[in-house]
């Protein structure tokens, strides 16, 4: 055999293999490369998307957190005023129910001194007419004298 002949038959069989090649190999192993690296591109894209909307999300949460916290606070100042509210009221009330209680007994004081001076009047009346008697050495009739001693009442 001839090294000539040798060597353009292996360039010949390369020529050949190396059309097959890019022919009917390469185009399927590119396209795979090229749909692999599509594929890595879209998942880094969403990786990035995901991580935007994460963000995104996460600061959406603390806003909520935030005026949740804000919420809370405001219902706890609203309980708190709404408690003092009713703790003025209810010592409103009772110092009224305390005038009341005052008022009423001062009337029934008064009453009662009223009676009390009613019933000192009929005493002293009688008194009255038992001193008189006395003084007089005979009976005062009660009945006939029944103006002169209401006068004497009202005067005492």
């Amino acid at each position: 055999m001839n090294l000539n002949a040798t060597l353009l038959a292996q360039i010949v069989v390369f020529a050949i293999l190396w059309w097959f090649t890019m022919k009917f190999v390469w185009p399927p192993i590119t396209k795979a490369l090229d749909e692999r690296a599509k594929k890595i591109a879209d998942g880094l894209a969403a990786a990035d998307k995901a991580k935007l909307e994460l963000s995104a999300a996460n600061k959406r949460v603390e806003e909520q957190l935030a005026q949740t916290r804000d919420e809370a606070a405001k219902v706890l100042a609203d309980a708190e005023k709404r408690a003092q509210a009713i703790i003025e009221e209810a010592k409103k009330r009772a110092e009224d129910e305390g005038a009341k209680i005052v008022a009423q007994a001062k009337a029934e004081a008064e009453q009662q001194m009223v009676q009390a001076r009613e019933a000192l009047r009929e005493q002293v009346a009688v008194l009255a007419v038992k001193g008189a008697e006395q003084i007089l050495k005979r009976e005062v009739n009660a009945g006939v004298h029944a103006d002169l001693l209401n006068r004497l009442k009202t005067e005492l």
